[in-house]
């Protein structure tokens, strides 16, 4: 990215056996996601974001890929040491549109993993609180400004 991000968020992250909920459906689903993002304030037009689900308690019945098209908003705010990315917008599931809401959590300490704080596609999914991913597959950017 050449120029320094204001504010924005990289995530190459993975995060297996969550409970997740779908909207419509009663009880959780268990499986693996999957999240890809690369995402800045100054360029959301060029920025991308997706959250793969694999379920993995009845295999392949409720796999989907959410795609990001329209990101309308990106917030970064300091929690501490840490840097939590709140990134909205809209995006696609099998051709069908569904706003977005993710949050993602930059952990400073070595030893903490970062964590996918919520993930919520009004209508159809939410991933039912925090998925805990590997340390430095959410990369924060920004927050050491604010």
């Amino acid at each position: 990215m050449g120029v320094m991000c204001p504010c924005g968020v990289t995530v190459n992250a993975f995060s297996e056996s969550n409970n997740v909920k779908f909207v419509g459906q009663t009880g959780t689903v268990k499986g693996n996601l999957t999240y890809l993002a690369d995402v800045c304030i100054t360029t959301l037009a060029a920025s991308t974001l997706s959250l793969q689900f694999q379920d993995t308690e009845t295999p392949n019945e409720n796999n989907f890929t959410f795609t990001a098209n329209d990101i309308t908003s990106v917030v970064c705010k300091r929690e501490g040491q840490n840097c939590v990315v709140t990134v909205t917008g809209t995006g696609l599931v099998n051709g069908v549109q569904f706003p977005f809401e993710a949050v993602f959590r930059d952990q400073v300490a070595s030893a903490a993993k970062d964590n996918v704080q919520s993930f919520v596609i009004t209508g159809f999914f939410d991933q039912n609180g925090a998925a805990p991913v590997a340390q430095g597959s959410i990369v924060a950017l920004g927050c050491q400004s604010l």
